[in-house]
Protein backbone atom coordinates (compact mmCIF):
# COMPACT_ATOMS: atom_id res chain seq x y z
CA UNK A 1 0.00 0.00 0.00
CA UNK A 2 1.23 3.49 -0.85
CA UNK A 3 1.17 6.07 1.94
CA UNK A 4 1.01 9.83 1.59
CA UNK A 5 1.49 11.36 5.03
CA UNK A 6 1.63 15.13 5.28
CA UNK A 7 1.02 18.06 7.57
CA UNK A 8 -0.67 21.35 6.85
CA UNK A 9 1.67 23.99 8.21
CA UNK A 10 3.14 21.56 10.76
CA UNK A 11 6.20 19.33 10.58
CA UNK A 12 5.59 15.58 10.55
CA UNK A 13 8.56 13.66 11.92
CA UNK A 14 9.83 10.23 10.87
CA UNK A 15 8.63 8.65 14.13
CA UNK A 16 5.02 9.72 13.50
CA UNK A 17 5.19 8.56 9.87
CA UNK A 18 6.47 5.14 10.98
CA UNK A 19 3.72 4.93 13.62
CA UNK A 20 1.05 5.79 11.02
CA UNK A 21 2.31 3.24 8.49
CA UNK A 22 2.53 0.48 11.09
CA UNK A 23 -0.83 1.05 12.81
CA UNK A 24 -2.85 1.87 9.70
CA UNK A 25 -1.32 -1.09 7.86
CA UNK A 26 -2.47 -3.46 10.62
CA UNK A 27 -6.01 -2.05 10.63
CA UNK A 28 -6.48 -2.04 6.88
CA UNK A 29 -4.85 -5.42 6.23
CA UNK A 30 -7.08 -6.99 8.88
CA UNK A 31 -10.36 -5.94 7.27
CA UNK A 32 -9.79 -5.02 3.62
CA UNK A 33 -8.26 -6.98 0.78
CA UNK A 34 -5.59 -5.24 -1.30
CA UNK A 35 -5.86 -1.57 -0.30
CA UNK A 36 -4.20 0.60 -2.94
CA UNK A 37 -3.23 3.78 -1.12
CA UNK A 38 -3.78 5.83 2.02
CA UNK A 39 -3.64 9.57 2.54
CA UNK A 40 -3.16 10.91 6.06
CA UNK A 41 -3.20 14.67 6.64
CA UNK A 42 -2.39 16.30 9.98
CA UNK A 43 -3.28 19.90 10.78
CA UNK A 44 -3.55 22.11 13.81
CA UNK A 45 -6.58 24.14 14.82
CA UNK A 46 -5.99 26.21 17.92
CA UNK A 47 -4.61 23.87 20.58
CA UNK A 48 -5.91 20.70 18.88
CA UNK A 49 -4.33 18.48 16.26
CA UNK A 50 -6.60 17.17 13.49
CA UNK A 51 -6.03 13.93 11.59
CA UNK A 52 -7.90 13.04 8.41
CA UNK A 53 -7.36 9.61 6.87
CA UNK A 54 -8.61 8.38 3.49
CA UNK A 55 -7.98 4.79 2.33
CA UNK A 56 -8.72 3.75 -1.27
CA UNK A 57 -9.56 0.08 -1.64
CA UNK A 58 -8.88 -2.05 -4.71
CA UNK A 59 -12.64 -2.47 -5.17
CA UNK A 60 -12.91 1.24 -5.97
CA UNK A 61 -14.53 2.12 -2.64
CA UNK A 62 -13.08 4.69 -0.25
CA UNK A 63 -13.03 4.66 3.56
CA UNK A 64 -12.56 7.93 5.43
CA UNK A 65 -12.18 8.92 9.09
CA UNK A 66 -11.09 11.97 11.03
CA UNK A 67 -10.39 12.87 14.65
CA UNK A 68 -9.00 15.73 16.71
CA UNK A 69 -7.40 15.98 20.14
CA UNK A 70 -4.60 17.81 21.97
CA UNK A 71 -1.93 15.19 21.13
CA UNK A 72 -0.97 14.43 17.51
CA UNK A 73 -0.42 10.71 18.18
CA UNK A 74 -3.75 10.45 20.00
CA UNK A 75 -5.47 12.19 17.09
CA UNK A 76 -4.14 9.56 14.70
CA UNK A 77 -4.97 6.70 17.09
CA UNK A 78 -8.59 7.90 17.39
CA UNK A 79 -8.77 8.24 13.62
CA UNK A 80 -7.42 4.70 13.17
CA UNK A 81 -10.00 3.38 15.67
CA UNK A 82 -12.81 5.01 13.66
CA UNK A 83 -11.38 3.55 10.44
CA UNK A 84 -11.18 0.10 12.04
CA UNK A 85 -14.80 0.33 13.25
CA UNK A 86 -16.02 1.28 9.76
CA UNK A 87 -14.04 -1.46 8.02
CA UNK A 88 -15.08 -4.06 10.62
CA UNK A 89 -18.74 -3.12 10.15
CA UNK A 90 -18.45 -3.57 6.38
CA UNK A 91 -15.88 -6.40 6.25
CA UNK A 92 -18.26 -9.07 4.98
CA UNK A 93 -19.86 -6.72 2.47
CA UNK A 94 -16.45 -5.51 1.26
CA UNK A 95 -15.31 -9.08 0.66
CA UNK A 96 -18.63 -10.01 -1.00
CA UNK A 97 -18.45 -6.88 -3.15
CA UNK A 98 -14.96 -7.81 -4.29
CA UNK A 99 -15.87 -11.45 -5.07
CA UNK A 100 -18.81 -10.42 -7.30
CA UNK A 101 -16.84 -7.72 -9.09
CA UNK A 102 -14.11 -9.03 -11.39
CA UNK A 103 -12.79 -5.53 -12.22
CA UNK A 104 -12.48 -2.36 -10.15
CA UNK A 105 -15.34 0.13 -10.09
CA UNK A 106 -15.63 2.02 -13.38
CA UNK A 107 -15.24 5.79 -13.03
CA UNK A 108 -16.62 8.43 -15.40
CA UNK A 109 -15.12 11.92 -15.53
CA UNK A 110 -17.13 14.98 -14.53
CA UNK A 111 -16.61 18.59 -13.50
CA UNK A 112 -17.13 19.75 -9.92
CA UNK A 113 -17.63 23.39 -8.96
CA UNK A 114 -17.42 25.29 -5.69
CA UNK A 115 -19.89 28.17 -5.58
CA UNK A 116 -19.57 31.25 -3.39
CA UNK A 117 -22.03 31.51 -0.54
CA UNK A 118 -24.41 34.42 -0.99
CA UNK A 119 -24.81 36.73 1.98
CA UNK A 120 -27.75 39.03 1.45
CA UNK A 121 -30.01 40.83 3.83
CA UNK A 122 -33.42 39.19 3.97
CA UNK A 123 -35.10 42.27 2.51
CA UNK A 124 -32.43 42.78 -0.17
CA UNK A 125 -32.65 41.12 -3.56
CA UNK A 126 -29.56 39.50 -5.10
CA UNK A 127 -27.81 41.35 -7.93
CA UNK A 128 -27.84 38.25 -10.15
CA UNK A 129 -29.27 34.76 -10.13
CA UNK A 130 -25.96 33.41 -11.42
CA UNK A 131 -23.75 32.12 -8.57
CA UNK A 132 -20.07 33.04 -8.45
CA UNK A 133 -17.79 30.07 -9.17
CA UNK A 134 -14.82 29.98 -6.79
CA UNK A 135 -13.14 26.79 -8.05
CA UNK A 136 -13.51 24.16 -10.76
CA UNK A 137 -12.16 20.64 -10.29
CA UNK A 138 -12.13 17.26 -12.01
CA UNK A 139 -14.12 14.56 -10.20
CA UNK A 140 -15.16 10.99 -10.95
CA UNK A 141 -18.60 9.39 -10.82
CA UNK A 142 -18.42 5.64 -10.03
CA UNK A 143 -20.63 2.94 -11.53
CA UNK A 144 -22.11 1.10 -8.53
CA UNK A 145 -25.14 -0.83 -7.37
CA UNK A 146 -27.44 0.98 -4.92
CA UNK A 147 -26.12 -1.17 -2.06
CA UNK A 148 -22.52 -0.33 -2.97
CA UNK A 149 -23.38 3.38 -3.13
CA UNK A 150 -24.94 3.24 0.36
CA UNK A 151 -21.87 1.39 1.66
CA UNK A 152 -19.59 4.00 0.01
CA UNK A 153 -21.58 6.80 1.65
CA UNK A 154 -21.26 5.13 5.07
CA UNK A 155 -17.54 4.34 4.67
CA UNK A 156 -16.67 7.86 3.54
CA UNK A 157 -18.92 9.53 6.09
CA UNK A 158 -20.41 11.53 3.22
CA UNK A 159 -23.91 13.06 3.33
CA UNK A 160 -24.50 12.17 -0.34
CA UNK A 161 -23.08 9.93 -3.09
CA UNK A 162 -23.66 10.54 -6.80
CA UNK A 163 -23.24 7.42 -8.99
CA UNK A 164 -24.17 5.67 -12.21
CA UNK A 165 -26.36 2.65 -11.50
CA UNK A 166 -24.96 -0.54 -13.04
CA UNK A 167 -26.67 -1.42 -16.31
CA UNK A 168 -28.56 1.89 -16.50
CA UNK A 169 -27.95 5.31 -17.96
CA UNK A 170 -28.29 8.54 -16.04
CA UNK A 171 -27.07 9.64 -12.66
CA UNK A 172 -28.44 8.34 -9.34
CA UNK A 173 -28.08 9.83 -5.87
CA UNK A 174 -28.21 8.32 -2.37
CA UNK A 175 -28.34 10.69 0.58
CA UNK A 176 -28.84 10.76 4.34
CA UNK A 177 -32.31 12.06 5.23
CA UNK A 178 -32.95 14.26 8.29
CA UNK A 179 -34.98 11.41 9.84
CA UNK A 180 -31.89 9.14 9.72
CA UNK A 181 -33.06 7.00 6.80
CA UNK A 182 -31.36 6.92 3.42
CA UNK A 183 -32.98 8.44 0.35
CA UNK A 184 -32.38 7.27 -3.23
CA UNK A 185 -33.05 9.38 -6.33
CA UNK A 186 -33.41 7.31 -9.50
CA UNK A 187 -34.35 9.43 -12.55
CA UNK A 188 -34.88 6.30 -14.69
CA UNK A 189 -38.00 5.39 -12.71
CA UNK A 190 -39.63 8.84 -13.03
CA UNK A 191 -42.97 8.91 -14.79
Amino acid sequence: MRYQISGKQIDIGEALQTHVKTELGVVVDKYAERPTDATVVFSKSGAEFNCETVVHLSTGLTAQANAHTHDIYAAFDQCAEKMEKQLRRYKRRLKDHHSHRSEPVELAGASSYILAATEHEEDQEPDSLQPMIIAEMETHIPTLSVGEAVMQMELAGAPVVVFHKEGKTGVNVVYRRPDGNIGWIDPNNAN
